[in-house]
């Protein structure tokens, strides 16, 4: 009996996390994938003192916020001109050169028929300084995009360098929502600073990543992808002995641990006008960590690390062409010729719009680290009408009585697909009247409210802002109040007509006018987390609408107080003060100095 424990506990001794959960699950315990849900909501933060107006929700400083053509008579994905930089990058290996076709590169892209050319390096960016905006790493880049006084500048310059060497326009009118677009750098360094598996690392020994909220365990093979997720909080190791047994490890919402991350998409998003997210991909040498399928989002995957072998495919019919949502799982009989091939390494880029089919596995000499950013999840024209049209049939029905007259008695007899085939003179009559309602209903379309509920939705999905030194000196997040000497010190906000104030942000704020009263949405206190917080807003009264709309139109400048269109000072102060104690506003100089 000894023996036999003895002979148990060794063999238990050999068990990885990854054989222990599959004996407790079951073989062949197989998930559909997915990209990531949102986080459970937190508890909600209570609800913040007022001055000058009405405030629902509160918060506490700014976080630094989750959020992949077509058949043949759709438009082909644009052949773009080989630029040949000042120096090639120029692939080391010594069989490079005989090498055939390999229907998994070790090295450059293969261009498919029809398909997208890579683009080379070459010139970057330049700073407002004129420098290279690429210098120095991220880091670097963000300290230098942080001297940009306006936030749509910045943006800008960081999409720009995003995209690099290939202009924005270029890539805007040639790739977006139409055709994959590979950039290859020959600069291991580009995104120095980003992400890595020391960061990875890093946020798991922090205690705070849970296994399916925050991180999921991958693997495909043999046609079949499963996911591997334990309960409970993924430790350091356990999480690595799934990597270990072969296992891809996906963070989800990498933004609320990396604050460089949280950095990089708080700026996109503004240049988007639609969140973005980011999902962190990390594979052992030799593995795929999911199966082939397209993505809801317009993807953009950087290469951090190691490398990566990618094929990207094109919709298969017309309604994959930009989907609504995501796909499930794949089999490679599904597929098709890639229209794109080619394998990543860590500076590159590789862009896909939504629909686009794709799949990527490990080579057997390297791991792979990618971070995937995304923008556009359901924020289509289509997304759009469906706030509109309820809202212009809720105002048609409120205002013409055309609208609200009685269906015919007798329209069931020869309206409906059975009688699909029939002609009718009452079927023509019928169908026309439905005709001019639908006409008419423009009239009644109320298209701005509609954009400022989309505008307000962006809000809620929104990281908040990533302040800079003399950005926090400049607001309430660096106002020195403390406890000092047995009590309070510093506390007194003391904003005069003299104060000049600007906006922290251009994109932090929307006024929308709702039945309840004139809301101004707003950024600053979200969390790193997506919708982990209510909708933070402020019920003002109508008086102070002329003030919001002239400090959007006076940013990045700014104003004293006085200018502020209210009738009396003490208004013009009040609503200066409320909205720095919300993080809205921020000073020319500092109130106080610590």
């Amino acid at each position: 009996v000894a023996a036999m424990a003895a002979e148990q506990r060794r063999e238990l001794g050999r068990l990885s996390a990854l054989a222990v959960y599959r004996r407790l699950a079951g073989p062949g315990r197989m998930e559909r994938r997915r990209r990531g849900a949102p986080l459970p909501a937190g508890r909600k933060r209570p609800k913040a003192r007022l001055r000058g107006g009405r405030a629902r929700g509160g918060g506490s400083e700014p976080e630094a916020p989750p959020p992949a053509a077509p058949p043949s008579h759709v438009e082909v994905p644009v052949e773009l001109p080989v630029e040949v930089p000042v120096e090639a990058p120029v692939d080391p290996r010594p069989e490079a050169a005989a090498a055939g076709p390999d229907p998994k590169p070790q090295g450059g892209p293969k261009a498919m028929p029809g398909g997208p050319k890579a683009m080379p390096g070459g010139p970057r960016p330049a700073g407002e300084d004129g420098g290279d905006v690429s210098g120095g790493g991220v880091s670097g880049l963000l300290r230098r995009l942080a001297r940009l006084e306006d936030s749509r500048q910045r943006a800008a310059e960081l999409f720009r360098w995003l995209l690099a060497p290939v202009a924005p326009a270029e890539f805007l009118g040639r790739h977006w929502e139409r055709a994959p677009l590979l950039v290859r750098r020959g600069d291991p360094g580009y995104y120095a600073g980003l992400f890595s598996t020391a960061d990875f690392d890093a946020a798991l020994r922090g205690g705070e990543v849970h296994f399916g909220t925050h991180l999921d365990v991958t693997s495909y093979a043999e046609g079949m992808r499963e996911t591997h997720n334990p309960s409970g909080r993924a430790l350091p190791a356990v999480v690595w002995d799934f990597y270990q047994n072969g296992c891809s490890l996906r963070l989800l919402c990498p933004q609320a641990f990396s604050p460089t991350v949280w950095q990089v998409l708080s700026i996109l998003q503004e240049q988007f006008g639609s969140m973005a997210g980011a999902n962190t991909y990390l594979t052992p040498p030799g593995t795929q960590g999911f199966a082939p399928h397209y993505d809801d989002i317009e993807a953009f995957v950087l290469q951090l690390e190691g490398k990566k072998h990618w094929r990207v495919y094109r919709p298969r019919t017309d309604a994959e062409v930009l989907p609504q949502f995501s796909s499930a799982n794949l089999t490679q009989a599904e597929l098709g010729e890639p229209v794109l091939e080619t394998v990543l390494e860590a500076g590159d880029l590789l862009y896909f719009p939504r629909g686009f089919i794709h799949q990527g596995d490990c080579l057997p000499d390297a791991h792979s680290l990618h971070i995937t950013v995304s923008s556009y999840q359901r924020n289509s024209w289509g997304d759009f009408l469906e706030k509109l049209i309820p809202a212009a049939l809720q105002m048609a029905l409120e205002e013409d009585v055309e609208y609200r007259r009685g269906l015919p008695m007798d329209y069931l007899q020869y309206m409906g697909v059975a009688n699909s085939d029939t002609v009718d003179a009452r079927r023509t009559a019928f169908v026309e009247k439905v005709q001019s309602l639908i006409k008419k209903l423009v009239d009644y379309a109320p298209i701005d409210a509609a954009v400022d509920q989309r505008a307000k939705s962006f809000l809620h999905d929104c990281l908040p802002p990533v302040l800079t030194q003399s950005e926090k000196a400049q607001s309430v997040y660096g106002f020195p109040a403390r406890w000092q000497d047995g009590g309070p010190c510093n506390v007194d906000i003391v904003i005069t007509k003299d104060t000049e104030v600007r906006l922290l942000r251009h994109g932090i704020v929307r006024l929308c006018n709702e039945e309840a009263g004139v809301m101004l949405y707003y950024t600053t206190e979200n969390s790193r987390v997506y919708h982990k917080e209510e909708p933070k807003f402020l019920e003002l009264d109508p008086e102070y609408t002329d003030s919001i709309e002239f400090l959007l139109s006076s940013y990045p400048n700014h104003v004293t107080v006085d200018n502020l269109p209210c009738e009396t000072l003490e208004e013009k102060i009040s609503l200066a003060t409320l909205l720095f104690e919300k993080g809205i506003l921020t000073t020319k100089k500092p109130l106080a100095q610590v």
